[in-house]
């Protein structure tokens, strides 16, 4: 397991409640920084309103959220932090405009939405765009691209503020099944490479184990949190989601894969 020294996200007896329904209750989680965590759950375990409490959104009616020290309602960095979510049932393909554009307006909160763009704020944009594998799109309209590919260009505007922890939903709903693994590398890469904490939710369990360092399990409250090694050795899937689940063993996706 990698020795991390810092947390980037910490989740303190955490306990959340819709009207008489109890969606999280006593959770407490830590994500190191440089961690990839994959958080799983089915249905209506409670992963989205988690979530929401870690941005801030939502506000648990017991325990506290800290992001790197310090606790989600005081703290002020949110260039730091990096949110891609579901966008298949709410993105229009037909929003005119370019792979550059929509990754430039991840710096708008920075420079504002009426500010030129200066040279150093154009080479992060292409520099994001790089980080992703898609500079050949750069200026191809981002409802003329698949799925995978559009998902990707989120990711982009996602990072182009050069984040410290990249919170993903469900990113890959709406990506070819083919594409998957390709996707899930670049992921990896971005961990890797570019020191990037990630925290993805998913179903897609078995694709999901071989890429992350650290997996959650989630319902209500959280049922396991380790590293990958133990998930795969000690974790009963089936009695969790309550219906068979396996994992796959796969190959991993070599250097030159293509991605959708």
């Amino acid at each position: 397991m990698i020795d991390y020294q810092n947390n980037a996200i910490e989740v303190e007896k955490v306990s959340f409640r819709y009207q008489n329904k109890d969606v999280l209750e006593n959770v407490n989680l830590k994500v190191k920084e440089g961690a990839f965590l994959g958080l799983v759950g089915p249905n209506g375990s409670g992963k989205s309103t988690l979530i929401k409490c870690i941005l801030g959104l939502l506000t648990p009616q017991t325990g506290e959220v800290l992001l790197f020290g310090q606790r989600v309602n005081k703290f002020k960095a949110w260039d730091k932090i990096g949110f891609v979510s579901q966008k298949a049932n709410s993105f229009n393909s037909g929003f005119p405009a370019t792979v550059y554009e929509v990754v430039s307006m991840g710096l708008y909160a920075k420079i504002g939405l009426f500010r030129f763009m200066t040279k150093k704020d154009k080479k992060k944009v292409h520099e994001a765009i790089k980080n992703v594998g898609m500079t050949e799109y750069t200026n191809q309209n981002i409802g003329e691209l698949s799925g995978g590919q559009q998902q990707r260009v989120f990711i982009a505007r996602a990072l182009v503020s050069n984040p410290k922890l990249l919170i993903l939903d469900e990113p890959t709903v709406g990506i070819d099944s083919s594409s998957v693994r390709s996707f899930y590398q670049m992921l990896m890469e971005l961990n890797r490479n570019k020191n990037i904490t990630l925290l993805l939710v998913t179903h897609d369990i078995s694709t999901m184990v071989e890429h992350v360092t650290d997996i959650a399990c989630i319902h209500t409250t959280l049922h396991f949190h380790g590293d990958r090694e133990e998930f795969e050795k000690n974790h009963n899937l089936s009695s969790f989601f309550g219906h068979n689940v396996q994992l796959l063993s796969h190959n991993h996706c070599e250097e030159g894969c293509k991605h959708d």
